[in-house]
Order: C-alpha cells, then sequence, then structure tokens
C-alpha cells in the first residue's frame, strides 16, 4: 500500500514537463532513438576519455599521477514513465566513480556507498597531506587498499531542494520528502525501485535507522538561484524572494 501523500508529493517534486514519457516516445515510435542516441553520447565521452589516458601513457606522469573519474548524475530511459533525471530514485542520483591511486591494482570493485564529497578527502589522504577538518566527506582510502572492508559505517546523501533528501546504504534506500512521506527500497532484492515497502511490516528498524542520517540542519535554497521545472520549484524559488 501506498499513500496519496507520497504520490503527490513525489510527482510534484520530479514533475519534468519539458521532457517526453515513455509512453509518447513508444507511440511516436521514437524510443529506440532516443536511448541509441544517449548511448553515442556515452561512447564519444568514452573514446575522449581514451584519448587522455593513453596521453598519459605516454608522458612522464604515468606512475605518480592518481586518476580520478566521476561524472553527472544518472539519467532514466524510460524506467518510471520518465526520460528525464531530476528525482531521488537511484537510476538518477548514482554516478561513476573510478579511482586509479599509484598502486594501480586492477579490478578492484566496491559496492559500498559513497559520495562524490568523498574525493577531496581521498585525494588529500593520497597525497600524504593532513586532513581538513571541514570536509564532510570522508577519504575512500580503506575502500581503496580493501573494496569489501567491513568497517564502512557510512551511508550516500543526495538531496533535491530542502528537505527532500534519499539515504541509501547496501542495502535499503530511504527517500523523505518535505511533507516527511517516504519512499523505502530493498535495493538488493528491488534495484528498480518498483515495490515501495514503506507501508509493509518488519521494515520500522530499517527506516529508522536511515532516518536518523538526515541532517538536523540543512541550508536554505539561494535567492538567487531560479529553477524553472515545473509548478513546485517555482512556488519554492518564487516564496524566497
Amino acid at each position: 500500500m501506498i499513500s496519496m501523500t507520497y504520490l503527490h508529493i513525489a510527482k510534484q517534486v520530479t514533475d519534468v514537463p519539458q521532457m517526453p514519457t515513455t509512453d509518447w516516445l513508444i507511440e511516436t515510435n521514437q524510443w529506440k532513438d532516443v536511448v541509441q542516441a544517449y548511448l553515442a553520447c556515452i561512447n564519444f565521452v568514452d573514446a575522449q576519455v581514451g584519448k587522455v589516458i593513453d596521453a598519459l601513457k605516454q608522458s612522464d606522469y604515468a606512475n605518480n599521477t592518481i586518476v580520478v573519474l566521476w561524472s553527472d548524475h544518472g539519467y532514466h530511459l524510460g524506467e518510471k514513465n520518465r526520460f528525464a533525471k531530476q528525482a531521488l530514485w537511484e537510476r538518477d542520483t548514482r554516478t561513476v566513480l573510478i579511482i586509479k591511486d599509484l598502486s594501480a591494482l586492477p579490478g578492484r570493485v566496491s559496492n559500498k556507498p559513497v559520495q562524490l564529497l568523498d574525493i577531496y578527502p581521498t585525494l588529500v589522504d593520497l597525497s600524504g597531506l593532513p586532513a581538513n577538518e571541514r570536509n564532510e566527506g570522508h577519504s575512500l582510502l580503506p575502500l581503496l587498499e580493501n573494496a569489501n572492508a567491513t568497517d564502512w559505517p557510512y551511508v550516500a546523501i543526495s538531496s533535491f531542494g530542502r528537505n527532500n533528501i534519499a539515504i541509501t546504504d547496501e542495502t535499503y534506500r530511504l527517500i523523505q520528502y518535505e511533507d516527511n512521506s517516504i519512499e523505502f527500497y530493498d535495493i538488493s532484492k528491488d534495484p528498480n525501485e518498483w515495490k515501495n515497502l514503506s507501508q509493509s511490516e518488519g521494515y520500522e528498524i530499517e527506516i529508522n535507522r536511515l532516518r536518523g542520517f538526515i541532517p538536523k540542519e540543512q541550508s536554505h535554497l539561494s535567492k538567487y538561484s531560479r529553477f524553472n521545472l515545473n509548478d513546485y520549484w517555482r512556488k519554492i524559488f518564487n516564496s524566497n524572494n
């Protein structure tokens, strides 16, 4: 069971009327073309990354350079009837993060939740520099040394406007909106987030545990920002001025 409150706020926050729906692309026989174009963009970027790496290999700095590759956040290609990326689901907030440190050991893959906030403290750590106490991220050095480290107590936190926030660990994902309605998924079994378990029995402990990671204080949106995505966002930014 999913409450109507959840459906209402989720649709308000994630509505992207400028973008086509999956239904429309199917009706107009354009879904395949859109996906093909998206994959072509990825292929082009991959080729440019290859050029940079090839140049590094041929330089004097091949063995003393740390390489970090990351990207913009993800994009729906038809899932949940949308072609867009403005939302708090996993497919929207997930991104690429590849680090080649000086040990250059290949094939290490970690499924631990990490954040782009972790890049800076990781580079500080790998460079042997003193830690910056103002950093909110965490050094990923323990995961670079042991991708399956069991003592990784951190979650990944994503926000989309004030008080709309997602908390993710290895197994679960909690999304809480500004009206306190929630979505809760077992992403180990339901990676596409089809079944909202927020009203199901047996998950209260895990829901409350992840809720404990929601920041107690969240900054107000800048009065100089503009986000003309839909009526929900227009109302928020208009109220800031």
